[in-house]
Order: C-alpha cells, then sequence, then structure tokens
C-alpha cells in the first residue's frame, strides 16, 4: 500500500496572525481558519485539553498547504532558541518555487525574514537562499534560472 500524496506541514507559532501575512505575503492563500478543540484532538496530540486557534495556508498550484496553529492550551513549549543554525537535527525548512528571488526576499523582510546566509548561485540552474521568518521558521527560496 502506498501513500496517496503528503497533505500538510504542521507549524506551532505564537502569533498566529503574523504568521499568516508572512506566508500571505510570500504568495500562500489563506484556506480558512478553525478553532479545534475536544476528545479527538486530545486523542491525536496525546495531549490533554487541547485548545487551539488553526489556519491551512496553501500555495497557489492547490498541491502543498501548511498548517499553522496557536496553542491556547496546553500551553506551547520553547524548543530551545529560534535562530538555531540550518544543521540542527529534524525538520529545519519547507522549501518554495519563487520568481524573483530577491523581489521576495524584499517583501518578506518587513514581516521579519532575515536571510540566514546569503542568496547563492548553483551552477547556471538556480538562485537560492534559506530566510528565517517568525518564530524561527526557516523557508528556503529557490528561482531557477533560465
Amino acid at each position: 500500500m502506498a501513500i496517496q500524496r503528503m497533505d500538510n506541514v504542521g507549524i506551532v507559532v505564537e502569533d498566529l496572525d503574523a504568521a499568516i501575512a508572512f506566508f500571505v505575503e510570500l504568495g500562500l492563500e489563506l484556506e480558512g481558519r478553525a478553532e479545534v478543540q475536544g476528545r479527538v484532538a486530545d486523542q491525536c496530540t496525546g495531549l490533554d485539553g487541547v485548545h487551539c486557534d488553526i489556519a491551512m495556508v496553501r500555495t497557489p498550484d492547490g498541491h502543498s498547504r501548511l498548517e499553522l496553529a496557536r496553542y491556547r492550551s496546553p500551553a506551547a513549549i520553547s524548543a530551545g532558541q529560534r535562530d538555531q543554525p540550518h544543521n540542527i537535527l529534524g525538520t529545519h525548512r519547507v522549501m518554495y518555487a519563487v520568481d524573483d528571488i530577491e523581489d521576495t526576499v524584499a517583501r518578506l523582510r518587513p514581516h521579519g525574514a532575515e536571510l540566514v546566509g546569503e542568496i547563492a548561485r548553483f551552477e547556471d540552474s538556480y538562485l537560492l537562499c534559506y530566510l528565517r521568518g517568525p518564530e524561527g521558521i526557516i523557508i528556503g527560496l529557490a528561482e531557477q534560472l533560465h
């Protein structure tokens, strides 16, 4: 038996509105917001008393989504410093293909985005960079060169 598709990637945040604004500025579309709580949420997460606000954002092609969640209870737990280096174990970034990497970086800066390194050129194929956004989330950007 094979999986059907990757449905979404979940990210826990403290400021849901700021995270939504960041990803909408990147070009994702807000699908909707909801409040989640109750037995199913507790069973699924292995936590007691789950109460959180979620927002689902999707890429314009409709194939990829992020679920942003802000926990009301139990309180979110900090995993430590938010400016962790790129080589930390575990999930460390989500990569997006963009038309204009420099314009995208410029549009995201007012939303708190900072380059992790710099915009790099991979042969004559791509411009690549990593940005740190709200909550210390690292995203990757790739612009295919023609």
